[in-house]
């Protein structure tokens, strides 16, 4: 399998990007969250270009081994993200590429859809639904989402992190594959600020109670083919908030309940993942 690595200038930052497989097959582009890198997609990656795909797997702004940005609100997701992933396509000459994003890279996805349709040929979500769906999730999800709070406490949060040689990361995240990978990332300087600035500069527990307009990420209707995945092992998103998204695509929708998974899909279902992920973009060929 062809792999190349790209440190790509955009936006004032270097950022490292995975590219897999042809230059001449289908591409997509696939988006991690929080602890992550664009390791997570690693175990997916091979089933994907072994069938014909070219899978582009970036470190999102503050993780990984792309460049932080200095201030908070560079995190905001129209501010930051999504220019940055329009240069990296835009330096790689992908003119249309299926958009895939798991946890903070669902947002992301959700928005580059929605407000450049003209760009991705599919959309899939994994675990996180359409911002205005997570948002109405209720109770449920409100509980479910109480960090997101504790992530708002500049300082105290970041302490709370390293403390006891991490072990709310330990235990809060317990599922992660690479529990020790994420800690050698987050434990560089200023990188747990970095990652906890994403939920900071998008998502506060102020906005999940007043359930605001979209307005603050952009255009909210989703017309490109969409697959929301979700598993029964999650313990940070209600399956409501996913099934609820599809009130916001006007386009064909499709909903997966992964069984046997938790939060990180792509890393415990592999295959299953990947039989999705080529399905919905063969659906459109």
């Amino acid at each position: 399998m062809r792999n190349k690595i790209h440190r790509i200038e955009a936006n004032d930052l270097t950022h490292y990007v995975s590219d897999s497989g042809s230059e001449a097959a289908p591409a997509a582009i696939l988006l991690h969250g929080f602890p992550d890198s664009s390791a997570v997609w690693d175990k997916v990656t091979p089933l994907l270009v072994d069938t014909g795909f070219r899978i582009i797997a970036p470190d999102l702004r503050g993780f990984g081994e792309t460049d932080m940005a200095a201030r908070k609100p560079d995190y905001e997701i129209n501010a930051g993200a999504i220019p940055d992933i329009l240069k990296i396509i835009e330096v790689l000459k992908i003119d249309k590429a299926h958009i895939v994003g798991h946890d903070f890279g669902a947002p992301v996805a959700w928005s580059l859809a929605a407000q450049y349709p003209e760009k991705f040929a599919t959309l899939t979500a994994m675990s996180v639904g359409h911002p205005r769906a997570f948002l109405m999730g209720g109770r449920r999800q409100a509980l479910m989402s109480w960090y997101i709070l504790f992530h708002q406490l500049r300082g105290i949060c970041e302490a709370a992190y390293r403390f006891n040689d991490w072990m709310f990361l330990r235990r809060h995240w317990a599922a992660l594959s690479d529990v020790e990978g994420a800690i050698a990332n987050l434990s560089r300087p200023g990188r747990l600020t970095a990652g906890l600035n994403w939920y900071r500069a998008n998502l506060s527990f102020a906005r999940m109670i007043r359930q605001p307009e979209w307005g603050a990420y952009g255009e909210e209707t989703v017309r490109i083919p969409t697959l929301g995945l979700w598993s029964d092992g999650e313990k940070y998103l209600a399956e409501k908030q996913m099934m609820a998204s599809r009130k916001f695509v006007e386009a064909p929708w499709r909903y997966e309940r992964i069984e046997g998974a938790s939060h990180w899909i792509p890393a415990d279902k592999p295959e299953k993942c990947a039989e999705l992920l080529i399905g919905h973009w063969r659906s459109v060929a």
